[in-house]
């Protein structure tokens, strides 16, 4: 019998103000999913489909590695969604026929009075067949486990999100106004040292 675990995460992330809105930065996703994963973690399989190798992932005694496919696109009004394509367990058949995991998210800019703030939400489920011992184990004790799990995974995205997203933003502008020869001219970096 399938058991099934989910978990939500929402964030929201003060955006200083740049040069360069950024709405601009979020037109282009492979930036967000590459400030969301390790690179050697990436593969790129189209313009808004990606494969994350996961991080391996202990549930009791068993460890798995999922390997993900996301489609990562954005709208014309700057708001990100992802949504995973497929997912595959390598090194257990048993479970990879077994295991299905939806995961699907947004991150929109929002405009307020004191400034942009990105706000966003991923809600993860994941539906697997259990083999035995683990199809013997109270349900309760499988949910809560398996649902602490994913808030685990869920967890670590956002603390990434929320170190690694404005450090590529603000590297992302500094590049951009630098091609466009503004470096030379102070006033148009008003943020470079502030923090």
């Amino acid at each position: 019998m399938a058991t099934r675990f989910t978990a939500s995460q929402s964030v929201e992330i003060a955006v200083p103000e740049q040069p360069i809105p950024i709405q601009h930065y979020l037109r282009q996703p492979q930036r967000l999913v590459k400030a969301l994963v390790d690179n050697n973690r990436i593969q790129q399989l189209s313009e808004e489909v990606f494969r994350l190798k996961m991080r391996p992932l202990t549930f009791m005694s068993l460890s798995i590695q999922p390997t993900v496919d996301m489609r990562v696109w954005a709208e014309s009004n700057g708001i990100i969604y992802l949504r995973s394509l497929g997912c595959e367990i390598l090194g257990f058949e048993y479970i990879n026929q077994r295991f299905a995991l939806n995961l699907k998210g947004h991150l929109s800019p929002k405009e307020f009075s004191t400034g942009t703030r990105l706000q966003g939400k991923a809600d993860l489920e994941v539906m697997v067949d259990l083999p035995p011992p683990f199809s013997f184990t109270p349900k309760p004790i499988l949910e809560a486990t398996g649902n602490g799990l994913l808030k685990s995974v869920l967890l670590s995205v956002k603390q990434r999100l929320l170190n690694q997203l404005l450090a590529d933003y603000r590297y992302w502008v500094i590049s951009q106004t630098k091609d466009k020869g503004l470096d030379g001219d102070s006033t148009e970096l008003p943020i470079l040292n502030a923090e």
